[in-house]
């Protein structure tokens, strides 16, 4: 520890306010002439007694600077799916799966709901940021094998079980958040209905 930290740590400061009080029994007349020996002593004891310095938490961004990102990572997604030939059956899920997101991350409740909600932030950002592009960037690559070695199994047929696989979860998601705001509302009728019983007892 530097001697600046030192100078402001709660050790010193601890310390420093115990001698100042050896000082005052210095000119009370108690400490006598051994009142170096009183202060000196009572600020270690201070120091000793002070409370260890805590280091600063992790300064990690909030769930709403989370959002933020997640959404420009989408907008990035996006643009790359854009550039993606899909076959139609494909291509008719990933428009369902990506509508879905879209809604998920817009701002309004769902995502008021998703900042409370760390597990399905981290669902919802796993889809965007992993499973989505792997799932199509697999399908490319499997794909133009496919055309040198004909006969294996179309990678489309992947493909549309990952994409369905995928919106479930984000249909989960979605439904999961509708619970919560539901559970929500019911609360606050119970609260406005237990308040109406007790001021009908009062009166």
């Amino acid at each position: 520890m530097g001697i600046s930290k030192y100078l402001e740590s709660r050790k010193n400061i601890a310390g420093s306010v115990c001698g100042i009080a050896g000082i005052g029994l210095t000119f009370a007349g108690v400490a006598g002439p051994y009142w170096p020996v009183v202060v000196a002593g009572l600020y270690g004891a201070g120091a000793l007694i002070a409370p260890p310095e805590r280091p600063a938490l992790p300064d990690f961004p909030d769930p709403t600077a989370q959002l933020e990102e997640l959404r420009a990572d989408f907008e990035k997604l996006c643009v790359y799916l854009a550039e993606v030939d899909l076959p139609p059956a494909a291509g008719g899920q990933l428009t369902e799966l990506t509508n879905l997101l879209t809604a998920l991350l817009a701002p309004g409740w769902a995502t008021q709901l998703l900042a409370q909600d760390p597990e399905g932030l981290h669902s919802l950002g796993r889809a965007v940021r992993q499973d989505l592009p792997e799932a199509v960037d697999s399908f490319v690559r499997a794909r133009w094998w496919t055309r040198l070695t004909p006969g294996q199994e179309p990678p489309e047929r992947h493909l549309e079980r990952q994409l369905g696989l995928l919106r479930q979860e984000a249909e989960s998601l979605a439904a999961a958040l509708r619970d919560t705001e539901a559970r929500r509302q019911e609360t606050h009728t119970r609260y406005l209905e237990d308040r109406s019983g007790d001021e009908g007892i009062s009166a």
